[in-house]
């Protein structure tokens, strides 16, 4: 898994103005928790944005003042208007301890029902694994070549090594939708066998 290094500097000041100053000079707050005790600190929002504004699931190694924490990210709150950054919440991992993140889904192959004139619908773009660090790879592929029209690949159908997958069991990650004019070629077909 891709790691991203970001810079940080401790906040001891918590209260709703301290915060509000801290976003007028383009810091957003953070919290890191899973370690020893809740570290509360501010990130450069332009450093944060390479993390918030991709597809792609980022171990991190954070620097807070002199202090090296690696963590994932957990929670993001956007503002409702600016969609800018308003708090950040990281969970702190360590190599020796399984732990959560989502990995982004990438889809492999040119499904038999696409060919046939049917649209391949990804629903899940990213799902949720249990794994140790070493264990995470950046994306979870899967193969949709066999896949027909109106077919679609459930969580339950799918598993990768040293990989617990947590979504839903009955959860349809890709599927093969048949459109209008898949629809009518196949009443067409069936009008003309009759």
């Amino acid at each position: 898994m891709k790691t991203l290094e970001l810079k940080g500097s401790l906040r001891t000041d918590l209260g709703k103005k301290a915060t509000k100053a801290l976003r007028r000079e383009e810091l957003v707050p953070c919290e890191l928790y899973g370690g020893d005790k809740n570290i509360h600190f501010a990130v450069n929002e332009k450093a944060l944005n390479k993390l918030l504004f991709t597809p792609e699931t980022f171990i991190i190694k954070f620097d807070v003042d002199g202090k090296v924490f690696t963590a994932v990210m957990r929670d993001v709150q956007f503002h409702p208007v600016s969609d800018k950054a308003l708090h950040v919440d990281f969970f702190q991992v360590t190599e020796d301890k399984a732990f959560e993140v989502e990995v982004p889904v990438r889809v492999e192959g040119f499904a038999i029902g696409v060919q046939s004139g049917g649209k391949l619908a990804v629903n899940l773009r990213k799902l949720k694994v249990k794994a140790m660090m070493k264990d995470l790879p950046e994306s979870l592929p899967i193969d949709v070549t066999e896949l027909g029209l109106s077919k679609s690949i459930q969580v339950r159908e799918l598993s990768f090594e040293n990989l617990e997958l947590l979504n839903a069991k009955s959860a349809v990650v890709v599927q093969v939708k048949l459109t209008r004019a898949a629809r009518a070629a196949a009443m067409a077909g069936g009008s003309e066998e009759a």
